[in-house]
């Protein structure tokens, strides 16, 4: 099995998470931001990875630490499970709906990060939780995991229909990257032999 269990623990955020890449998409996910919970839960169920994951960080301040430290360990455990990423099919792509919302995402678990964000959403809050965190939270895990991320919002009015389906289009893509490739499930793809 394709799985990692990372822990991460500063003066900030007390966090542990693991996957299974090769899952049903099953989540248990508490990190005490319940909008940040509800994405994770999509992120999971749309990439068939089974997720569970427990913050415990400074939310009487901010939830910044414990969105973006999330993002960082959840990446890093992706990087782990993935080993050496011999037989992936390592790219991704998804064009995802949500009523009026319409994100694209694609990606590429090339070692190499870097995130391209094109996603306004047009209120500064979504209930309690900090829009501009959603950004963040793709940042940490795009660099930590080293993924080549791409996500557009194409179109959106509502801010809780852009961000979910920015979670949901980047659990597709994520899907469909991570997938054993039959027709060369015994190789790295890349022309370098090695990623």
């Amino acid at each position: 099995m394709r799985s990692a269990t990372i822990t991460r623990k500063t003066a900030e955020t007390d966090i542990s998470v693991e996957i299974t890449l090769d899952g049903t998409g099953r989540y248990d996910n508490r990190t005490g931001v319940a909008f940040f919970d509800h994405m994770l839960d999509q992120l999971a169920r749309h990439s068939l990875i089974d997720m569970t994951i427990r913050c415990e960080g400074d939310t009487h301040i901010d939830d910044h630490h414990s969105v973006e430290d999330v993002g960082i360990a959840l990446g890093q455990a992706l990087s782990h499970a993935l080993g050496d990423k011999r037989g992936i099919r390592r790219y991704g792509d998804c064009l995802l709906p949500m009523d009026d919302a319409l994100v694209r995402a694609a990606l590429d678990l090339s070692g190499r990060p870097y995130l391209v964000w094109n996603v306004d959403l047009p209120t500064q809050k979504i209930g309690a939780f900090d829009c501009e965190l959603v950004r963040e939270f793709f940042q940490a895990f795009s660099t930590h995991g080293g993924i080549t991320l791409h996500v557009d919002a194409l179109h959106g009015l509502n801010s809780h229909h852009i961000a979910e389906a920015a979670f949901k289009a980047v659990a597709r893509a994520l899907r469909q990257a991570v997938e054993t490739d039959p027709r060369k499930s015994d190789a790295v793809p890349s022309t370098k032999g090695t990623l």
